[in-house]
This record gives C-alpha cells, structure tokens and sequence, in this order.
C-alpha cells in the first residue's frame, strides 16, 4: 500500500502513512536534515523529562530556569553528541548479531555512559555559575550513583536499540525512554 498524500490547503503536501502520525514527516526531516531532526527530538525528549520530574516528583514551584537548561542540554548536546555517537558505532561496528549488540552496548555503557554524564553534571554546573573546583566535585560525587542508575536501565534497552531499531532511528527510541531517565537525571542533577 503507497502512502498518501494529503491534499489540504497547505502549499506543501505531507507524506500521511504508518500507524503513527507524522511519522512520515519525521522520516523525511530526518533525511534531509538528521541533525536538526536528531536535536530538536532530543530538546523535547530532555523537556518532557524534566516537567515530569517537576510536576510529578520534586514538587514545590515550578522551575523554569531548570526547564530551559535542561531543554537546552538536550538540544545543544544530547541530541548532537547522540547523531554522531551511535552513527560512529554503527559504521565502526556493523550487525545486530548477539555478539555486536553486546560489544556496542559494552562501549555505550563502560565509555559513553562516564563520558555523557560528566559532561552532563558539568554543563549544568557551569550553566548555573558554580566554580570549577564545585563542578569536579559534583562530578567526582555523583558520576558512579548517575551511572549505576543507567547501567540498571540502559543495556536492556540498548539490546533492543542495537538489535532492531535502524541507525536513522536510534535517537527517537532511545529519547522515548530517556524521558523517564530524565527524570532521575533531572533529580540527581539539580540536588545539592
């Protein structure tokens, strides 16, 4: 069955196919411009985690100062380091064999994980004016907790991520579920 095109009053017609809507619309920025679509992804994935975390979890008012760090982080950083990290993995090591996913997710957890949360604790420290010296400690004191928080997450997602979920895609599946992650992150990062 072709996909169908819409005929609404717009001057630009949309691709309309899928259970999903949009999804079409998706697939095409992401192949005329994946690290545009890839950050822009991330950005809402990294806000919807931390209104949830807010909302939902740490109560008291509403932070948006917060918000827009942590939106930003997913969108200047996240969403980028993200488009090149798993496009270098899958052209370095190529296959979905049990083999090649459990050597990727090895990589992802013992050499991106550490590096991806150092940067992390650092960009919120020097978004919120703390000192180097205050920054280095919040990293030094929270990196292992952040990181065994991911390793109880992550390698079981990452399984499914390597195995079946196309390279074009990872960023869009890993994000769905870094949204609940971000609401550990969002808390862990942000408490003193």
């Amino acid at each position: 069955v072709q996909p169908r095109r819409s005929t609404g009053s717009t001057s630009a017609n949309v691709i309309r196919g899928g259970a999903v809507p949009g999804w079409a619309a998706y697939n095409e920025a992401l192949d005329q411009n994946p690290l545009t679509t890839k950050s822009l992804t991330s950005l809402v994935g990294w806000a919807i985690g931390d209104l949830l975390a807010q909302v939902f979890i740490s109560g008291g008012p509403f932070n948006f100062k917060r918000f827009i760090t942590l939106s930003l982080f997913g969108l200047i950083y996240y969403g980028p380091s993200g488009h090149y990290f798993y496009n270098f993995l899958d052209a370095r090591i190529p296959g979905t064999t049990s083999r090649v996913v459990a050597f990727k997710i090895l990589i992802d957890q013992l050499l991106w994980t550490p590096l991806f949360l150092a940067m992390f604790f650092t960009y919120l420290g020097v978004t919120s004016g703390d000192s180097l010296g205050a920054v280095r400690h919040k990293v030094e004191k929270d990196l292992l907790a952040a990181c065994q928080g991911s390793w109880r997450v992550w390698p079981l997602v990452h399984a499914v991520n390597y195995k079946f979920i196309s390279t074009k895609h990872r960023l869009i599946f890993v994000n769905s579920v870094q949204v609940a992650f971000n609401i550990f992150l969002s808390i862990i990062g942000f408490r003193k």
